[in-house]
């Protein structure tokens, strides 16, 4: 009993959170940046281990292989047909694959994802020979994930999402509308969730003995059902602790309790601080219990309450993933959170368990997919620059003061810091130029002082796929706080030159489009159809011309290719442009270049030797993807550059020219 009361005394007082704050901030500083981590693995071919993460898909299984205590990322092509290899132990045989860092600033970075996940290694793999079975925690996985995988196409990925917690099978153009629409998060497993399940539990369970070890070791097997996911975890430990503290009699408030479920997720995994999920998830929980008796009025006007205080708390984590905030959002969630939260997530549960309930279910999910895609045209989406690290750090401090004095002039404070991390990138008074890493592809920005015009030369395009690289420039350009390009200019027809614009007219607006004279190809149609396509434009910041207007059969002849002055430093963008075009040039103009962009990615129909003695370039960029399958750059062409600085975009990354006053930096953002 005396030990009882000195843990007691110990639990209620606020020097100990205090003591505990210091330590786990010390703590996750010398764990997750002082110490650096890498593998303890040698570089063999083949490995061991067992399977503890695994996402299987049309022709390719990624999975999450455990050896020796480390985890090692596989992927493997395969169009056999594998299942039930979550738990078993394996062989595998492959060859390591590099990691690396985004090339297009501000955006995911797997690298860092992985490493946050503590992953050092990435393989790709040739061959799976299975020699152990799975335990019975995994073998009762492998049974639902088969089942889920037998489920009907429509429902199987909200299946996915509200039983394995696993958003990998949803289509991801759906997944950026939710997300567009700001109702994303209802689809993690949450406290909300959680306690749903703990209601119903606790109702059929209601006389039994035990039932509360019966509820904990269900959410136990939960939480590993959904990877650890940040929400559930807190949900389970919240609850564990509570009721441990009710039989020993400890009275703590939830806001103690919420604490030391955070204290002991960050001593057991110190990298969640980084895990969005975890952070939205244990602020909104906070503000929330913080906030609970002003969460009043009737349920309309308390979800409505709700959706406004989790908008507000979560601004700043919300502005740095998607760079764009929608105010509908808070709006949304009245009609959204008990669709979601109280009719499909337990049906969705419940068809799992009782399929012929599927028609109902798939019911509701067509009304939340029309819903969403109706609604996402009426979202007031406003683009938000990332938010500074300091500033995120005065926002949360200035909600605290907000808290404990109830002063409107707080909320004012708030209102100032976000309007001045809006307003800031027009208080750059410097050109930018970015050459895009969009692989084997073509993409240039050119951005005006203060962001007022953007100028983009080419869009990159996967031949023969659906992947949209666009989709990654559009959220740096967003990180930017830039929601237009002025003007796009597609220098020829090719798919890798323009194919991305179509991804761009449908999500990002484009006020003007040029394309070069030659006859239109059926790209080039497409996008006349559905952009504004302009003969001339009139830019208030750049001073740039199209200094090829030759037409031919061959749309490489017809590039257009942009001469432009910025601050007296001349860019020269050649496209696809052949060398008999660069001749041409040279014998029609007198060029001074300090930037050139090498035609046709440097193959070796480009880049005479005449040209370059003639032009003789400051630095010259090569647009070019890694391992591509054409051999670009040619070796003859990096032999015409030996003497002259080269960057690379498969080599550099996204390659960036800061022009201010008469000076220029230049900064890659290497793989």
């Amino acid at each position: 009993m005396l030990y009882l009361q000195k843990l007691k005394v110990i639990l209620q007082s606020k020097y100990f959170y205090l003591f505990l704050l210091i330590f786990i901030t010390i703590y996750i500083f010398i764990t997750t940046i002082l110490i650096k981590y890498e593998t303890n693995l040698d570089n063999s071919d083949v490995l061991e281990g067992y399977i503890i993460d695994i996402n299987y898909q049309e022709d390719k299984i990624s999975f999450v292989l455990k050896v020796d205590n480390e985890k090692v990322n596989c992927t493997f092509y395969t169009k056999e047909k594998f299942t039930d290899l979550l738990g078993k132990k394996v062989i595998v045989t492959g060859k390591i694959k590099e990691l690396k860092n985004n090339t297009i600033p501000n955006t995911f970075n797997y690298k860092k994802y992985l490493y946050r996940n503590h992953i050092y290694l990435s393989y790709s793999i040739l061959n799976i020979k299975v020699i152990g079975k799975e335990n019975i925690f995994y073998k009762i996985k492998n049974k639902i994930i088969n089942r889920i995988n037998a489920s009907d196409s429509k429902i199987k990925p909200y299946f996915n999402l509200f039983i394995l917690g696993d958003k990998n099978y949803l289509d991801s153009e759906l997944y950026n509308t939710y997300r567009s629409n700001g109702i994303w998060h209802l689809f993690a497993i949450s406290g909300m969730h959680i306690s749903l399940i703990i209601l119903i539990m606790n109702k059929l369970l209601n006389k039994l003995k035990g039932k509360t070890i019966i509820i904990m070791l269900t959410l136990f097997y939960f939480m590993f059902l959904t990877g650890f996911s940040a929400s559930v975890m807190r949900a389970t430990i919240f609850y564990i602790l509570k009721n441990i503290l009710d039989l020993l009699n400890i009275k703590l408030d939830n806001q103690k309790i919420l604490f030391l479920t955070a204290f002991i997720i960050l001593i057991y995994n110190p990298f969640m601080i980084f895990n969005s999920g975890f952070q939205y998830s244990f602020l909104i929980t906070l503000a929330i219990m913080l906030k609970s008796s002003s969460i009043t009025g009737n349920y309309v006007i308390k979800i409505f309450k709700i959706s406004l205080l989790s908008f507000i708390v979560s601004m700043p984590i919300t502005i740095n993933l998607n760079y764009e905030i929608n105010l509908l959002s808070i709006f949304l969630n009245i009609f959204y959170v008990p669709l979601i939260s109280l009719i499909i997530f337990p049906l969705s549960i419940l068809t799992f368990l009782i399929p012929f309930l599927a028609p109902i279910l798939k019911i509701f999910i067509l009304l939340l997919e029309v819903t969403n895609n109706l609604l996402i045209k009426l979202g007031i989406n406003i683009v938000v620059p990332k938010m500074p690290f300091l500033f995120i750090i005065f926002y949360y401090l200035i909600l605290l003061l907000y808290y404990r004095f109830k002063r409107k002039k707080f909320l004012y404070l708030l209102g100032a810091l976000i309007s001045i991390n809006y307003f800031l990138p027009k208080l750059d008074n410097n050109y930018y130029v970015y050459f895009l890493d969009v692989g084997q592809g073509d993409s240039s920005v050119f951005i005006s002082p203060r962001k007022n015009e953007v100028i983009m030369i080419d869009t990159g395009g996967a031949v023969n796929s659906d992947y949209h690289v666009s989709d990654n420039v559009i959220l740096f350009l967003k990180s930017l706080g830039i929601n237009k390009i002025d003007l796009l200019i597609i220098t020829h027809g090719d798919a890798d030159h323009g194919k991305e614009a179509l991804n761009y007219l449908e999500k990002f607006k484009i006020k003007n489009i040029i394309l070069n004279n030659n006859k239109k190809n059926s790209l080039e149609t497409f996008i006349e159809k559905e952009g504004n396509v302009v003969k001339n434009y009139k830019s208030k910041y750049f001073n740039f011309q199209n200094i090829n207007d030759y037409l031919s059969d061959d749309e490489n002849y017809s590039s257009i290719i942009t001469y432009m002055n910025i601050n007296n430093y001349n860019f020269l963008m050649m496209g696809d442009a052949p060398k008999e075009i660069e001749n041409k040039l040279i014998s029609d103009y007198n060029l001074q270049v300090n930037f050139l962009k090498i035609g046709h990615h440097g193959s070796n129909t480009s880049t005479g030797e005449n040209f370059i003695e003639k032009i003789q370039p400051d630095i010259s960029i090569i647009s070019v993807g890694q391992n591509n399958r054409y051999g670009h750059p040619k070796e003859e062409v990096l032999k015409t550059l030996k003497n002259y600085k080269l960057y690379r975009t498969d080599l550099n990354g996204t390659i960036r020219v800061k022009i201010y006053k008469n000076q220029y930096k230049l900064k890659t953002y290497a793989p």
